[in-house]
């Protein structure tokens, strides 16, 4: 029998929510930080400023560009234990501009030339090798093409 628990008070949630870093974060680029180097992929660098999106992970001279993705910040349809139990009426909007931005900016960074991976925290958390293999996949099959280094400012 499974246990439902009650909803934190508000003050309680803002305080969680407010703790919540966009960098830095353990259970998804700190994870896949370390999976690079200890599968010897180099050539990247973090949170890049001059990239469209300050992607998490951008490797230059492949043109590849790797977010790592929470699974709640960014509407993961297969994590059902993510779901929103309170203030709907702000968290549903909310999320649903952070799908639409992710789309936005890969579409963007796609049309400069570069490749785009996204990668979620659900698949890096249960398949890490899996999640290393497409990016050193990514970074062989890369069209080469002129491709321009977007400003930070736009849409990200």
């Amino acid at each position: 029998m499974s246990r439902i628990t009650p909803p934190l008070p508000s003050s309680t949630r803002s305080r969680n929510m407010a703790a919540i870093r966009s960098r830095g974060n353990r259970s998804t680029e700190v994870r896949l930080r370390m999976l690079l180097v200890r599968s010897g992929v180099r050539g990247w660098t973090m949170h890049s400023g001059e990239v469209l999106g300050s992607p998490d992970f951008y490797f230059p001279a492949k043109g590849l560009v790797v977010f790592v993705d929470g699974c709640f910040w960014h509407g993961c349809t297969r994590c059902t234990h993510r779901r929103i139990r309170t203030n709907r009426h702000y968290w549903v909007p909310k999320l649903r501009r952070n799908v639409a931005r992710d789309r936005r900016v890969t579409a963007r960074l796609r049309r400069c030339g570069m490749s785009v991976l996204r990668l979620r925290e659900c698949v890096l958390r249960n398949h890490a090798a899996h999640c290393v293999a497409r990016i050193q996949r990514a970074g062989i099959r890369r069209v080469t093409s002129s491709r321009k280094a977007l400003p930070s400012g736009e849409d990200g």
